[in-house]
């Protein structure tokens, strides 16, 4: 009783504070208090891509810690991809009034200065780049050059922007200009290696060495949408078909936890919940198919199987149930680690955001959630909303955020209240030239 009336005070303050300024109004009163919960989690969590930015490149770091220890002194390390999520995250900040068009105008101004001078390989951008200098910063062994799919999650984010200013301002229709030819410096062709498949990294010193090609289904999807969509360094339909969908092979029906799925996961079932996400932040899955899967229906299908088996919880973690859920890649007791709905990938650690980007495709399961953690208080909720990861049977709470995270939430609970970021990286006639060009159906193609 006592936890109930503090959310009951918490939220009735913050719709003094932050009444919402979109969506209907509706009576009931649990959807009243339940939208300004998630105003008051969009909010939050936006600040961690405007507050907690990067200052000389104003993109996303890679991760805060609230604690203040950081490997390798990485605090001025910014990710390209969280980087795009960010982007997202601040267009539906200027929507909701959490900053001004004009703040939102400046901050973009500065990104695209950062990015016209940063390091970049045949066009693409490196997983992480050095804030204050724009060089690259290795991500590993042998990756020290263009990160093609960290590349298309920042591009997913631009074009969106660039849709969003297009008929604006004279200053904004400059920023959307600026964009447009960053996009056509990318070279998504190179990227083949001379194959019908796109490869992930390319490094000036390694050259093809890290050997990925990009196939099966996972993260990437986006990938493949914007290589067809380039109008100059496009890529043909054979690359989407033969490359990432092994001449048909992605398609092998099957089932888990009682639930259908179309495609082929790699080396799994069924896999973390960010492979339902990083992709679907400005591509709307409502509605979309191609020869392959209705990919709304196959990644709900994906999530409450996710879900459910938290729910049956094989391993009896403590804290799981069907109001805590959620698997997917973050921060692990022991590290990092692509958790996901099976046993040898499950170490007893929820990631709020698994559950609360989900909401998209499950939203009344998502908001059971989003109460739940919301409930936990401080444990798992700090200054730019609920922390990365935590685990209730290692009484395990790290007050630590992770970019491709945190960006996830606000973009997907904003697609949730308006879609708003569908509707402007999918009006951008570029992506629907390259969703015609593989076969793609979508409400959004004229």
């Amino acid at each position: 009783m006592r936890v109930l009336l503090f959310i009951l005070l918490i939220l009735f303050a913050g719709c003094k504070r932050d009444k919402p300024q979109g969506g209907s109004q509706p009576d009931d009163t649990a959807v009243v208090m339940d939208e300004e919960l998630l105003d008051t989690v969009e909010r939050r969590t936006f600040r961690y891509f405007w507050e907690g930015a990067e200052p000389n490149s104003g993109l996303a770091r890679e991760r805060i810690h609230m604690d203040g220890e950081y490997p390798q002194n990485d605090r001025d390390v910014i990710t390209t991809g969280g980087g795009g999520f960010g982007i997202l995250a601040l267009v539906a900040g200027i929507e909701r009034g959490y900053i001004s068009r004009q703040q939102g105008l400046e901050r973009m101004e500065r990104i695209l200065n950062f990015l016209e001078k940063a390091d970049s390989f045949h066009g693409a951008f490196p997983h992480w780049l050095d804030g204050p200098t724009g060089r690259v910063k290795p991500f590993g062994a042998k990756d020290d050059g263009g990160d093609l799919v960290e590349t298309a999650y920042l591009f997913q984010g631009l074009l969106a922007v660039h849709q969003y200013y297009l008929d604006g301002s004279a200053a904004e229709r400059e920023v959307a200009s600026r964009i447009d030819a960053l996009w056509k410096r990318v070279e998504w062709d190179w990227y083949r290696n001379g194959r019908d498949v796109l490869y992930w990294h390319w490094s000036p010193a390694f050259e093809w060495e890290k050997n990925f090609p990009v196939r099966g289904y996972n993260e990437c999807l986006i990938l493949y949408v914007l290589a067809a969509s380039s109008p100059t360094h496009g890529v043909p339909a054979e690359v989407y078909h033969s490359g990432w969908a092994e001449d048909g092979a992605i398609v092998s029906p099957h089932k888990v936890e009682g639930l259908p799925l179309n495609l082929r996961y790699q080396m799994t079932q069924a896999g973390p919940l960010f492979w339902a996400h990083y992709s679907f932040l400005g591509l709307d899955p409502n509605g979309l198919k191609d020869r392959y899967a209705d990919y709304f229906e196959e990644l709900r299908n994906y999530t409450l199987i996710n879900r459910a088996y938290c729910v049956r919880n094989p391993k009896g973690y403590a804290g799981y149930g069907p109001d805590s859920w959620g698997l997917t890649a973050s921060y692990s007791i022991s590290g990092y680690a692509a958790h996901a709905p099976e046993e040898r990938n499950d170490h007893g650690v929820i990631s709020p955001t698994a559950a609360l980007s989900s909401i998209v495709y499950t939203p009344a399961e998502s908001i059971e959630a989003l109460r739940h953690f919301y409930a936990m208080g401080g444990k798992v909720w700090g200054e730019y909303g609920f922390y990365d990861a935590f685990s209730e049977s290692e009484d395990w709470f790290p007050q630590r955020y992770l970019a491709i995270d945190q960006g996830p939430v606000p973009v997907m609970i904003e697609n949730y209240r308006s879609g708003l970021l569908w509707r402007l990286f999918m009006s951008h006639p570029d992506v629907q030239a390259g969703l015609r060009r593989l076969g793609f159906e979508s409400p959004h193609l004229p």
